[in-house]
């Protein structure tokens, strides 16, 4: 056999253990070994599945990626990683479904195109998720149990009498979620404003305690970037999470006709536990029928 291609530590590891690489190699049939390699528990062995079993303490995910090449490392920042444990934990812990619908947007552009001059004049971005946001509020409101959290030994069910809407903002320090306190008792306007506020002070790192946390349900939106949909991971102690992607023109037969119209994708994530998937059903079919009369829901 070949020369062995291995790592100082890989070599290092084989030593403590007593393995000897060129057997080990030979067994498996390669030339390159890694951490693993030698973490398999006698040659060929491994756990049910093909898995290399491991030691004490130890993961698959845990290799010396430099044994197949040239590697940098990048440090996570604190912010990150706490990120990444809750996403992890609530991921693993929490029975997920997701329900994925479409809502025509047709009245929602038209609205904004008639309050252009308006928005203008007020120094105002009307974005579509200033109506998401609004149509999310009294959605709530017509459903509480999706305005609830589920107490910490899973026995009781806390159903809340305000709602707070998060809006998940992408930052160059990784995914912030802001707050709109009392969005079902705020105007387009106010709602509108408090996005573009928000979303420019988290960026900034500007935002504290009093704008995070406390939210009802939050809305994560890659409208401004593209997709079909996704599966938003949900936020506990929150019950449910509404991802958007980006609105796109579908073909829709309104009898023999077909009509040109744009449709959002909207992804509706939520606990099993408490939700089932009649009432993802529901709720999502009556937010989809608040965007289509957006004035009939400021009144």
């Amino acid at each position: 056999m070949s020369e062995i291609i291995a790592a100082p530590s890989v070599r290092r590891l084989a030593r403590e253990r007593g393995v000897d690489l060129e057997e080990r190699a030979r067994a498996l049939g390669r030339t390159t070994m890694a951490r693993e390699d030698i973490e398999v528990d006698g040659a060929g062995a491994g756990t049910p599945g093909g898995a290399p079993a491991l030691a004490p303490g130890t993961s698959h995910w845990d290799i010396d990626h430099a044994a197949y090449g040239p590697v940098t490392q990048e440090p996570m920042s604190r912010f990150a990683r706490l990120a990444a444990a809750n996403l992890g934990a609530a991921n693993a812990q929490i029975p997920q479904v997701t329900h994925h619908d479409r809502a025509d947007m047709r009245a929602v552009e038209a609205f904004r195109a008639s309050l252009r001059d308006e928005a203008q004049a007020r120094g105002i971005r009307l974005t579509a998720l200033a109506f998401h946001v609004a149509a999310l509020a009294r959605c709530l409101r017509a459903f509480p149990r999706f305005n609830a959290s589920l107490s910490a030994d899973g026995e009781r069910l806390i159903l809340k009498d305000y709602i707070h809407i998060g809006i998940a903002v992408d930052t160059p320090h990784g995914l912030m979620v802001p707050v709109i306190r009392d969005a079902d008792r705020k105007g387009l306007w106010q709602i509108a404003g408090e996005i573009a506020d928000l979303a420019a002070r988290a960026k900034a790192r500007k935002l504290g305690p009093d704008a995070m946390g406390g939210a009802s349900m939050t809305i994560t939106s890659l409208g401004g970037i593209g997709g079909i949909g996704f599966t938003p991971i949900v936020n506990p102690p929150e019950l449910a999470i509404l991802g958007i992607t980006r609105t796109e023109t579908i073909t829709v037969w309104e009898g023999d006709t077909p009509r040109p119209v744009p449709m959002v994708p909207l992804d509706l994530s939520y606990d099993h536990r408490v939700i089932n998937g009649a009432d993802a059903a529901r709720f999502t079919a009556h937010l989809i029928e608040l965007l289509s009369d957006p004035r009939a829901m400021l009144i």
